[in-house]
């Protein structure tokens, strides 16, 4: 049972952070909470009992999460 609250506030916590990502207009602040989804979702993939799946968030994650921040370098941070 208590496995299952800690299922259920992890997934509260993606979708909290999927509105956070969709509604704000800084795009490092957007870098930034993309990088904690990534990692609620290994955590939560960790607790379901897939840690090779959690491996490869974990792995993706930070290599977007660094394609992004380079990425954001070379453009213009502000969405107008």
């Amino acid at each position: 049972m208590p496995t299952l609250v800690l299922e259920a506030i992890l997934l509260l916590a993606l979708i909290i952070i999927t509105m956070a990502v969709i509604f704000n207009r800084d795009l490092l602040i957007v870098i930034i909470t993309y990088c904690a989804f990534s990692f609620i979702a290994m955590f939560l993939y960790i607790v379901m009992g897939a840690p090779d799946v959690a491996f490869t968030e974990a792995v993706i994650g930070v290599i977007s999460t660094i394609y992004f921040i380079i990425t954001l370098k070379k453009i213009d941070r502000r969405c107008k």
